[in-house]
């Protein structure tokens, strides 16, 4: 008897004496060869496992059941492994029914970080050995700005001026901090001013978002080296100073609540550790100290949502007549005899004594080399950290301290003639 080709289900091919064999793909059957009457057989059993489903009812005006049709329901729908229905829809008057799978959504865990486990390894005690000096000065200050851990200068090689920027640079640039720091030390007390941009950005976006940035750590990693970047600072410092305060701008342009998460994370380890040590996380985007009869007024520059022109490098009335409205809001005048108005953002070193007899403006170059697009759009710029001793008549004494170019690349000889 001549065979016929139809596709059965495993257990029909069982049930027929067949082998089964594995489900064709995207199916779940396969083709076997059958007789006619094997055929038949396998109708007549899938005839007997369908029911009938109710598609139509007519009554009469007293509500009396006049007629019933119905339809004989098709075998039941196989959904395809990795597959979930997402709809169906059924014919009232044939009783047909349509059902649409598609692949099952996985569930996508978002880039986190174990911020647990970064804190608690670095929770450990540190001896302390506190050199005490005596000196005229009341304070010494360090402020660095735009650190931006995370970017690359030179992301396909062929910025215009290359530069380094990576975890092995970064470390070395702490380094320098830290011996510039303890060689200037003129006192006992050592505020830190961080004034913003320390991190880079959160998912290769700046936290204003629509800015793309090329880095080279992801979210976990320039979190790690942040955390490790403050908390190495302090506890080298620590065995120099009676007391450390240290102010970090959290309302930037590039960092945001990140910048805010790592110093968080930071205030929690050295405050646990050292009783001599505070963490003071600033989140507005203007604010101030006081320390003897000196104010410095800080901000990054440009904040994480609302200016779209920030403060520039160079004062102008608009932004004379801002720093006044703030310095006479707060009533600083009558408070202290110095007033600073601190700002990073700018990557340029312009510090003005002149333009303002209430104030001095500082704007501070940044830690970090240029970007990519800073040296497309402005300039190869210089990277800078700042050391400072403050008495408190007034005089204070300046140590600057300014990095090489790091041009991380072999420069291509232009001598055509060569």
């Amino acid at each position: 008897m001549s065979k016929i080709v139809k596709w059965l289900y495993s257990n029909e091919a069982v049930f027929l004496g067949y082998e089964a064999k594995e489900p064709a793909p995207k199916r779940n059957q396969n083709r076997y060869y059958v007789t006619p009457k094997e055929w038949q057989q396998i109708q007549d059993v899938r005839q007997e496992t369908r029911g009938y489903v109710k598609t139509a009812q007519k009554t009469d005006k007293d509500g009396n059941i006049i007629s019933i049709t119905e339809k004989l329901q098709s075998e039941p729908v196989q959904v395809p492994d990795n597959h979930e229905i997402i709809r169906t829809s059924t014919n009232k008057t044939t009783g047909q029914q349509w059902v649409i799978t598609a692949p099952k959504k996985e569930t996508i865990e978002e880039n986190t970080i174990n911020f647990e486990k970064i804190v608690k390894k670095y929770i450990k005690p540190v001896d302390k050995d506190i050199k005490k000096v005596k000196s005229k000065y009341l304070f010494d200050r360090l402020v660095y700005t735009d650190v931006h851990i995370g970017m690359t200068t030179n992301e396909n090689g062929f910025s215009l001026y290359g530069g380094k920027w990576d975890e092995k640079e970064i470390k070395k640039r702490l380094k320098a901090i830290l011996s510039h720091t303890i060689d200037n030390k003129k006192s006992n007390v050592l505020v830190i001013d961080d004034l913003g941009d320390f991190m880079d950005g959160w998912d290769g976006e700046t936290v204003r978002k629509g800015h793309r940035l090329p880095q080279n750590m992801d979210n976990e990693k320039a979190f790690d080296l942040g955390v490790y970047f403050k908390v190495y600072l302090i506890d080298i410092l620590i065995n120099h100073y009676d007391k450390i305060v240290c102010n970090n701008v959290c309302n930037d342009n590039h960092a945001g609540s990140f910048a805010y998460v790592v110093n968080s994370s930071v205030k929690q380890i050295l405050e646990q550790k050292y009783k001599n040590v505070k963490v003071n996380n600033i989140r507005k985007f203007i604010d101030h100290y006081f320390i003897g009869k000196h104010c410095f007024i800080l901000t990054h520059g440009k904040d994480g949502k609302n200016l779209k022109f920030g403060f520039k490098p160079f004062l102008d009335p608009k932004q004379i007549e801002k720093i006044k409205n703030y310095i006479d809001h707060h009533n600083i005048l009558a408070k202290s005899e110095f007033i600073e108005f601190s700002k990073g953002d700018s990557h340029q070193k312009v510090f003005d004594e002149s333009s303002s007899d209430t104030f001095d403006y500082y704007n501070y170059g940044a830690l970090s080399p240029s970007s990519e697009w800073v040296q497309t759009n402005f300039k190869k710029g210089k990277s800078f950290f700042e050391f400072f001793n403050f008495d408190n008549k007034g005089n204070k004494k300046h140590h600057p301290y300014k990095f090489k170019w790091n041009v991380n690349r072999k420069e291509t000889k232009n001598n055509i003639f060569a």
